[in-house]
């Protein structure tokens, strides 16, 4: 039986290499390896999207909050995302593909300079260099326990290793095609074991099993507790989820070379609008399967915690129920999808940074012209560059002790406030110049790393009071609103300049 698993995570892992190779075809410029040439189709975008944004630990944190507290609270996040694309399909999105851009840091490079352009994009990949790394680790956690029960004792440092290496396959020669079909392809297969655990648990529990889960709420959507402290620190607070959520999915897929980069591949600007706002819609669709397999794991499980299942935490209830409740091939079907969730995101965040690499830092700041060849082979290249380093980085971090998922989740609170709020700041502020942006961008990511480190908020959980540091979503906005106030008070001392500079948004 594990030898049968065993073999269809092997198949699936082939599989996966040879279809995103087939699909891609073969790079002949830059531009067709960093955004396809601007052909793919939008749907295949979305679902890009989706699978980029989507980790190992979502797939099984969703399951497991679900079980626990949190109910259906991610669908209320989820209404919050779709709100935040939406304005960065009407708002953004105009300004990137009507300017001919492979980065979304070019719009910064023409509004401000390349000096800004270049602080955007060294921030972002090292920035993702951080996060993905940290993700990279997370996922070889739950995989080398599902691993473990097949009767394979692997280290994290191997299982690292070959998710990089099977990943860097399709992606170094297939670039973004490859990514983006087979990123398509992991999404359906880890949304079908979600299908498939909802059908077998509902045979389990039947009706009465939904009605119990109902009755303990494991079916709320909306967190309606309006205390101050609570919606300061709770991402599932209703004004955190939807206001807070709005602006976190601004910055996350308007200024996120990560998310634009998938978007700048679709044929039209139509079809990136749509790719954007429907990928809103699919993540909410994901959140509320995930969770209907956690709410039905509480009736399945008869509501026992972790610890009377013998598990260590929440997190273990999904891995659990695919080894020991679903037949043999279909469980080592559901490992693949996860172990998909895992490989989507990283060949995602390797050719994102490949891609900004180039185009954002070489290129704008090369003294002499490069050939579209030459930087076919530097994205290549830097490919090779990030891959090595994103695994060398996850190793170490094994090595190391410390709460990763609290890390992975705190990344992006220190810089995505200075990427979006360096945007608005270049449509809002038209006096701005290079300088001011600068200064703004820096002050913003001191600040902020203030806020998350330092401040903390005493609010009372189980009659007890502890500390928790500000949601999430709160940093985002936090952070904008840093970058408008320095940049607007530091373009008050100069004069406005006689013209400004041209918008990409007029460009035909």
């Amino acid at each position: 039986m594990n030898a049968l698993n065993l073999a269809v995570i092997v198949i699936y892992l082939i599989t996966v290499a040879w279809i995103g190779l087939r699909l891609s075809g073969k790079q002949k410029s830059s531009t067709d390896y960093f955004v396809g040439e601007s052909r793919m189709p939008w749907w295949t975008v979305c679902f890009s999207v989706v699978a980029t944004e989507t980790s190992v630990l979502t797939v099984i944190s969703i399951p497991g909050g679900a079980y626990t507290d949190q109910g259906f609270g991610n669908v209320e996040l989820a209404i919050g995302y779709i709100i935040g694309r939406t304005v960065v399909a009407v708002v953004l999105i105009p300004l990137y593909k009507r300017g001919g851009f492979v980065s979304a840091y070019q719009y910064l490079e023409l509004r401000f300079g390349r000096y800004l352009q270049g602080v955007a994009a060294v921030t972002f990949v090292f920035t993702r260099l951080l996060a993905e790394g940290v993700r990279l680790f997370a996922s070889a956690i739950p995989i080398k326990l599902l691993l473990s029960e097949f009767g394979l004792t692997i280290g994290y440092d191997v299982i690292i290793i070959a998710l990089t290496l099977v990943t860097v396959v399709y992606t170094y020669l297939g670039g973004i095609k490859a990514v983006i079909w087979t990123d398509a392809l992991q999404m359906g297969l880890y949304l079908l074991g979600a299908v498939i655990a909802i059908c077998v648990l509902t045979g389990k529990v039947g009706v009465d099993g939904y009605a119990d889960a109902l009755q303990a709420g494991k079916f709320r959507v909306f967190d309606t507790d309006f205390d101050l402290a609570h919606i300061l620190t709770s991402t599932f607070a209703l004004p955190t989820a939807i206001l807070g959520g709005a602006i976190f999915a601004m910055a996350s897929h308007g200024s996120d070379q990560l998310i634009v980069q998938r978007i700048l591949a679709t044929r039209s600007l139509r079809d990136s609008q749509k790719a954007m706002i429907a990928s809103g819609v699919f993540v909410a669709v994901q959140f509320a399967a995930f969770s209907l397999v956690g709410a039905l794991l509480w009736s399945y499980n008869d509501g026992k915690s972790p610890k009377e299942l013998g598990l260590t935490s929440a997190d273990g209830f999904y891995p659990d129920f695919i080894l020991h409740g679903l037949p043999v091939v279909i469980s080592g079907l559901l490992v693949a999808g996860i172990l998909g969730a895992a490989m989507g995101s990283l060949s995602a965040a390797l050719n994102s940074m490949a891609n900004s690499t180039v185009a954002d830092i070489i290129r704008s700041f090369s003294r002499t012209e490069i050939s579209d060849a030459s930087m076919l082979r530097l994205a290549r290249v830097m490919t090779l560059v990030w891959a090595v380093l994103m695994a060398l980085f996850a190793m170490g971090f094994s090595a190391t002790t410390g709460n990763v998922y609290l890390t992975a989740l705190t990344i992006a609170g220190y810089t995505y406030g200075a990427l979006l709020g360096a945007f608005l700041l270049g449509r809002i502020v038209k006096r701005a110049n290079q300088f001011d942006a600068i200064i703004a961008f820096v002050v913003t990511v001191l600040v902020m790393t203030f806020v998350v480190r330092v401040i903390k908020i005493d609010v009372t959980v189980a009659g007890k009071v502890v500390e928790k540091g500000i949601a999430a979503q709160w940093l985002v906005p936090i952070g904008v609103l840093v970058t408008l106030v320095v940049g607007g008070i530091s373009s008050r001392s100069h004069p406005a300049p006689a013209a400004t500079e041209p918008d990409p948004v007029a460009v035909a």
